[in-house]
């Protein structure tokens, strides 16, 4: 009886124990943090996953708003492919993001580097510059109309006080002005949000290494080149990767503003899919071209990821 009281060598007899209730509490607490993740999985799953399902089956048959679908295997992309429509709104999208991104970039870079200063009005600034992102898409296009108007806003009775113009300006009548004014309303409303995402980047780089290199000699264009730019490329693949989803969905702003015009000119890809589902109720019609569209985003974004990724990655 003694020999089985006795401890093990190098250990308790209550080890056995010991490690059965550690392993109790690792399970429960596994189960605990799936219990946590669950909603973000039944939200993900209710409101991602299950419309993208429906979505590609919906691309296979030929669906209209009343009636009964009939099935259509691939005849859906077969006039895809033909649609003229489709690839002039994927081709003005394309533009349309060429030109928003960088202008958002460059406009968000320089204001996530006056915030980032140390000054007790920084975070005034911040809020200032953060607040037209609070405003909803939709309410900030009906600002810009009136802002654009020709009769009551204030941009033409601006350049016509000046003596610059001698007319009111037709901002959003005019096929060269049109996509211009929507791209200064669209980098008002979005760069403050890729200035944050900018910002959390330059808070994280160690501050010895501008001190290091103040110490050598560089100035502040060379501690931005060869400190901030190299140590921010994941930051800039993030903020990159959203804007050019957000671009290429742009919708609110293009069917507010303009309706598409001046003569079909600023129709986007989104406009289109919406038109032909709920102006042609070719709803099926409407699900191959989201199903195209998201194959496009998912490219972009991989050929992103692998060309702004780290030497290690």
């Amino acid at each position: 009886m003694d020999v089985l009281n006795e401890a093990p060598p190098g250990g308790s007899r209550f080890a056995p124990r010991a490690n059965a209730r550690k392993q109790r509490g690792g399970t429960g607490r596994r189960g605990a943090g799936y219990w946590f993740v669950l909603p973000c999985l039944a939200f993900t799953v209710v409101f991602f996953l299950l419309p993208l399902a429906m979505t590609i089956g919906m691309s296979f048959y030929r669906w209209p708003l009343m009636g009964v679908p009939s099935f259509a295997g691939l005849r859906n992309y077969l006039e895809l492919l033909h649609d003229a429509s489709f690839w002039g709104a994927l081709w003005f999208t394309t533009e349309y993001t060429l030109l928003v991104t960088p202008a958002i970039f460059v406009v968000a870079f320089l204001l996530a580097l006056l915030v980032n200063q140390a000054s007790r009005f920084a975070g005034i600034f911040r809020t200032a510059f953060f607040l037209p992102v609070v405003i909803g898409m939709t309410t900030a296009s009906l600002l810009w109309v009136w802002l654009f108007n020709d009769q009551v806003g204030i941009f033409s009775a601006i350049l016509m006080q000046l003596g610059i113009v001698t007319e009111p300006v037709q901002w959003l009548g005019d096929t060269h002005s049109a996509l211009a004014s929507l791209i200064i309303m669209v980098v008002w409303k979005a760069c403050g949000f890729t200035m944050v995402i900018l910002l959390v980047g330059m808070q994280a780089i160690p501050r010895d290494l501008y001190e290091a290199a103040r110490i050598d000699g560089a100035r502040w264009w060379a501690q931005q080149r060869y400190i901030t730019l190299p140590m921010m490329r994941r930051t800039f693949a993030l903020a990159l990767i959203m804007a050019v989803i957000g671009s290429y969905l742009a919708f609110e702003q293009f069917y507010v503003m303009t309706r598409g015009g001046p003569m079909n000119s600023t129709i986007t890809v989104v406009h289109w899919i919406y038109r032909a589902s709920f102006t042609y109720f070719k709803l099926g019609y409407g699900a191959a071209m989201s199903v195209v569209l998201l194959i496009v985003l998912l490219a972009l974004s991989v050929i992103q990821m692998i060309l702004l990724r780290d030497d290690d990655e």
